[in-house]
């Protein structure tokens, strides 16, 4: 409970520093919009990202390009940047001198000063910025933006999370759209491309369906019929799947398709569910010739809680007025797209509509995006494969004559890479839990997913309301790539992360890892043991804070903790507890350096084919020695950088270490790492876990896990065919592939134990058809031509050796003859070995006869028909936003002088 108290502590202080440098950002673009007066001839050159340091055929800089020094930078992952100042991007689609850009880049130059006043400030921070709602992204430190391939750049910061929860409250939208024979050819494609404008900018608090009506109303998704879903990642990719395969028929009947839409809304606030804040409809047609003010006469006024958003398709103005009628007396917004080229801009004005309750009471909410795997931000590798969130407020003018009016200038905000906040989670305090695997278009993964044994969801229900509390549940998790389980007893510690919509959680597996041993001994003997050849610390972990000073960010962990602690560097932060942990591991294992030396001097005392020898200790402290030179080893890539997993990592032990840990003190563990095993050569890892010392018992249990690292070549005799690893799970289907002893398994010695991912990617026939959509499209994902990677959930067979089984035998028959085998365990170990009579041959028949059950076990993952309809329309306890703007008294209905359907509004109702 201390423990997880305290790092929530540590993480509220340092997500703290972020909203101050963003209060800064947004206190500072609002001053210098009220001091900007407004210039429609404005001419004003500005570093364009996608411009700078590029030159005409005459060598000279091209228009709003010029030099703009790019230098490497560790803190920003080595790309090439700027920290002196910040550059602008600006979508493909929007003309880079427009007024409206010009104007708004121009002002925002004073943020400059403000970006690099932040940085020094927290040298934590991480990407700072400012998305105008005109469009244009001002991004600090200032980097060369890379188009795709046909040299367009589709970003556009206004379809950002970040950005859409802080210019608006939530929402729940019903999307309804004509699909008459009248929307045929280029009307429907347009129809089609505001759809999927729209859905991009809905956020994870934001709740939608999609109707489609010409004589009659249908769903798009008959399993979302009634209701409204959660408009995450994965849903709105989803509607995008069936919005490309709509079709034009018949005749268009709006009418229908207007009370669907308002039945759902009332339904949804009569239950509670929902975003429970703002309402709209978007109407997508080419025309509307029903007499439908009835409908809005039962269902929306006088109160018109419900906005209602048009959208007139084609260059037909012929049903304009109907149509603006529409939007303009349900407190929406009337716009006409007659090319595809004006779809953007044109959806973007009903987020301005719906901030304004917001902007005129000048509410700075400061949002925080949910974690989500941001692999596409830049097109560079800025935020390659980085798990994240966001940090953002809105930007609003100040300005008297025009505060009536809500106008949202834009958001400023700033990235936070949970890497951070792990720092903070000092790695060698506690012991890995489940892992979260972010996944392409992914943006982020439910707590119910990681932790699915927690079938009541307690724990989730707990972290989602912000309580305090621990549970234990027993779980079973996976290693080695779900190669092997291990069963634990794990407790969970939580709390909330005050200031923030974040809850904090520890897990504890019971057993080791519960003390931390600490002996005393002199920085003097400590860092000669510290710097011997033979040893490492782990690079990811914070033994001192490199990230603060610029010119710490080169050194690697261990030349940190050299010049701290030789006082070269005194002003370096470090975590004293773990560097007295670490320099007391490097003396007492120092001894182990002089013995292996001496094994390999003594040539007779040395078994052929060893490799390494290696040993680990909690503080993230590795000793190896190499018996064999890099073209002699088989295991050639073992703890070197490339192995992140058999190294100490920011998010995990080495699997070697976490295996012993968890097994018996005392005994010898063998396993067989995942590899590529050409020519017939393999080879084991041998670990030993240091035994308890039984006088204290609970404490030196936890301090230190050796072991030994072996190569084998495994080469079969004529009567045996090799040892088969037991213990703590088992790929029995690679044996069987080898040995063709197919029945070994269905004897009593293994226990089948299925384990569930509900984060995992099935490789799915691009061709195929199934009744089961899929979620969405990794087209960037492709293993083979016509398979492509899908989300989908899966139960897979792992086999646990049942260790009060010490031998057995069988009889396999195969045609003519029959073959004996035996298996029995061998002492101190989780190895089994196998005797199998020779003399008759069995291939034939197991190819023949037991080819079934060689697929059933061999397939590493049987996967139902991707993710369940009930799944993706479940509205789980959430945390909502605590505030929202959805009414002010100044955001009415416009003054007209008639009401009825023939008045003509200019501008088409601004709210």
């Amino acid at each position: 409970d201390e423990l997880v108290k305290r790092f929530a502590e540590e993480m509220e202080e340092m997500l703290g520093r972020k909203m101050k440098a963003v209060k800064r950002l947004a206190e500072a673009a609002e001053d210098a919009d009220l001091d900007h007066e407004y210039n429609e001839t404005l001419e004003f050159d500005y570093y364009n990202s996608m411009l700078i340091n590029t030159v005409d055929e005459d060598g000279n800089p091209v228009p709003l390009g010029g030099e703009f020094t790019l230098e490497e930078n560790e803190h920003f992952n080595k790309l090439p940047v700027n920290i002196q100042q910040s550059n602008i991007q600006v979508p493909t689609n929007v003309y880079n001198r427009d007024p409206d850009i010009l104007n708004g880049v121009y002002m925002s130059e004073a943020l400059n000063d403000v970006f690099a006043d932040n940085f020094q400030e927290d040298p934590t921070l991480t990407w700072q910025y400012f998305g105008s709602s005109t469009g244009f992204f001002r991004l600090y430190p200032g980097i060369q933006w890379t188009p795709d391939e046909n040299g367009v750049v589709t970003f556009d910061c206004r379809n950002r999370n970040w950005y859409i929860q802080a210019a608006t409250s939530p929402k729940d939208v019903v999307i309804v759209v004509d699909v008459s024979g009248s929307m045929k050819g280029l009307r429907l494609t347009i129809a089609k491309h505001t759809i999927n404008t729209i859905l991009d900018t809905l956020g994870e608090n934001d709740f939608v369906n999609i109707i489609a009506y010409s004589d009659y109303v249908r769903y798009v998704e008959p399993c979302f019929q009634g209701t409204l879903v959660q408009a995450d990642l994965d849903n709105r990719e989803h509607f995008k799947l069936l919005v490309e395969q709509l079709h034009v028929k018949g005749e268009g009947k709006v009418k229908k398709a207007m009370k669907e839409s308002f039945r759902i809304l009332n339904e949804a606030t009569a239950l509670g569910q929902g975003s429970l804040c703002n309402q709209a409809i978007m109407l997508i047609t080419d025309g509307a010739m029903e007499d439908f003010q009835d409908v809005f006469q039962e269902f929306n006024w006088p109160e018109r809680r419900v906005r209602v958003f048009t959208y007139l398709i084609g260059r037909e103005m012929t049903f304009a007025e109907n149509v603006k009628w529409i939007a303009c007396n349900n407190k929406g917004y009337y716009t006409h797209v007659s090319t595809l080229a004006d779809v953007q801009e044109n959806v973007m004005e009903y987020l301005h509509v719906l901030s304004r309750p917001m902007v005129i009471n000048h509410d700075h909410d400061i949002i925080w995006t949910e974690a989500y795997m941001d692999s596409v931000l830049f097109n560079t590798q800025a935020q390659s494969l980085l798990l994240m969130t966001s940090v953002a407020m809105p930007v609003f003018s100040k300005k008297r004559e025009t505060l009536s009016h809500g106008i949202l200038l834009g958001v400023v905000g700033t990235d936070v890479a949970l890497r951070e906040l792990m720092r903070v989670a000092t790695r060698y305090k506690y012991k890995e839990g489940k892992k979260l695997k972010p996944k392409p278009n992914y943006n982020s993964v439910d707590l119910s997913e990681v932790e699915w044994e927690d079938s009541e969801e307690k724990l989730r229900t707990a972290m989602v309301k912000g309580e305090t509390g621990n549970l234990s549940l027993d779980v079973k998790t996976s290693v080695d790539k779900g190669r092997r389980v291990m069963f634990l007893k794990n407790d969970y510690y939580y709390t909330v992360i005050n200031e923030t919509p974040f809850s904090l959680g520890i897990v504890l597996s019971q057993g080791y890892g519960q003390y931390i041993f600490i002996g005393n001994v002199s920085v003097e003997e400590g860092l000669h043991d510290l710097l011997a050849p033979d040893l490492t610390i782990a690079n990811e972990w914070t033994y001192c804070e490199t990230d603060i000073d610029p010119a710490h960010r080169k050194l690697s962990q261990l030349q940190a903790v050299e010049q701290y602690l030789t006082g070269k560097e005194p002003d370096l932060e470090c975590d004293m507890q773990l560097l007295q942990q670490t320099l007391f591991d490097a003396v007492v294992t120092a001894p182990m350096e002089a013995y292996w030396n001496a094994l390999m001097l003594n040539v007779s005392s040395m078994d052929e084919g060893i490799e390494t020898a290696f040993l680990g200790t909690r503080s993230g402290l590795i000793r190896f020695l190499r018996y064999a030179g890099i073209e002699k080893r088989i295991g050639k890539s073992f703890l070197t950088s490339t192995d992140k997993e058999n190294m100490f990592t920011l998010d995990h032990f080495p699997v070697w270490y976490r295996r012993a840990a968890e097994y018996p003190a005392g005994k010898f563990l063998y396993y067989m790492p995942r590899q590529d095993t050409r020519g017939r050569r393999t080879y084991l890892y041998l670990v030993y876990a240091h035994p308890q010392n039984k006088t204290n018992k609970q404490i030196l249990r936890n301090t230190i896990y050796d072991g030994v690292f072996s190569f084998f070549f495994l080469q079969c005799s004529p009567n045996m065919c090799g040892s088969l690893e037991g213990g703590q799970g088992i790929n029995v289907g690679r044996y069987c592939q080898r040995s063709n002893t197919v029945c070994l398994f269905v004897c009593s010695c293994f226990l089948r134990v299925s384990l569930f991912d509900y984060q995992a990617m099935c490789k799915m026939n691009s061709h195929s058809v199934s009744s089961a959509r899929p979620l969405l499209s990794v087209s960037s994902v492709h293993k083979k031509k016509g398979d492509i990677l899908q989300p989908c959930d899966t139960e897979y067979p792992s086999f646990v050796y049942e260790p009060s089984v010490k031998e057995t035998n069988s009889i396999i028959k195969c045609g003519r003859c029959q073959k004996m085998f035996v298996v029995q365990q061998i002492p101190e170990s989780n190895l089994l070995m196998l005797v199998v009579q020779a003399d008759c041959d069995c291939s034939k028949h197991v190819q023949e006869n037991h080819t079934m059950l060689l697929l059933l076990l061999l397939d590493p993952a049987v996967h139902n028909s991707s993710v369940k309809c009930d799944r993706m329309k479940s509205q789980k306890v959430r945390r909502r936003p605590e505030s929202c703007h959805s009414y002010h008294a100044q955001v009415s209905i416009l003054p007209h002088h008639d009401t009825s359907k023939n008045t003509l509004f200019n501008p088409p109702c601004l709210y």
